[in-house]
């Protein structure tokens, strides 16, 4: 099987998985810890996350194992995060366009793909035992939002055995499909922030480009990429 690290702590492990000792020569190699002290989320924001609660859990896999766009590589990993976690808790879990995963409107995971050194480097932040979110109130976790406690080491493990084998398949046809199936407030009316300016809209699907495509009450349907809409609920 593909080696998997856990290390007690490090700053990000999307960056430390770069001094893997076998990252150069294995297909696909894992990291995790439970205490990251500078996780990176998308577009540079910050992934805070408090120790020994929560997991940040990194996958690197050979750019040749995908011959997709970086869009469908984001939706087969967000599908594949997904259904993980629907499976585990046994609850409904949609994802927020582009990448993060909610459970009853709640904020519980996040994905950031970096591409280095002709691999992917897939990194995943889950939200696992935290109660505690005061400052970040569209967030909760797995024990918030499911009453449900997990063992971390068992979790990571088996997020690293499922992305290991999905990841040696192809990426099936219809992800987009199966990606709009489960996206978040679709076919509903939702508030949305455009440059500042507030309006309603409903989204009503994602492309194979990546775009959003929403129905705005003003401006009629329109499609959006990463960063240029924000969607207020």
């Amino acid at each position: 099987m593909s080696p998997l690290l856990y290390l007690q702590h490090c700053l990000s492990t999307n960056d430390e998985i770069l001094f893997h000792p076998n990252f150069q020569s294995t297909d696909v190699i894992g990291m995790y810890t439970f205490h990251q002290t500078k996780g990176r989320g998308q577009y540079g924001n910050s992934w805070k996350t408090t120790e020994h609660q929560n997991v940040a859990f990194t996958i690197a896999v050979e750019e040749t194992h995908f011959k997709n766009s970086g869009a469908l590589i984001n939706f087969y990993t967000a599908v594949i995060l997904r259904d993980f976690i629907a499976n585990l808790t046994k609850s409904e879990v949609k994802i927020k366009w582009p990448n993060d995963l909610i459970i009853k409107n709640k904020k519980v995971a996040g994905i950031l793909i970096e591409k280095k050194a002709r691999k992917y480097i897939i990194g995943i932040g889950i939200n696992v035992l935290q109660k505690d979110f005061i400052d970040l109130p569209k967030a909760g976790s797995i024990l918030t939002q499911t009453g449900q406690m997990m063992d971390l080491h068992l979790l990571a493990r088996g997020l690293f055995q499922r992305f290991s084998y999905l990841f040696s398949l192809k990426i099936p046809e219809d992800i987009v499909s199966v990606y709009n199936k489960h996206l978040f407030r679709k076919d509903e009316i939702s508030v949305f922030e455009i440059k500042g300016v507030r309006q309603n809209g409903i989204i009503q699907q994602t492309d194979s480009g990546g775009y959003l495509w929403i129905n705005l009450e003003k401006d009629g349907v329109r499609k959006f990429f990463h960063k240029e809409i924000e969607l207020l609920y």
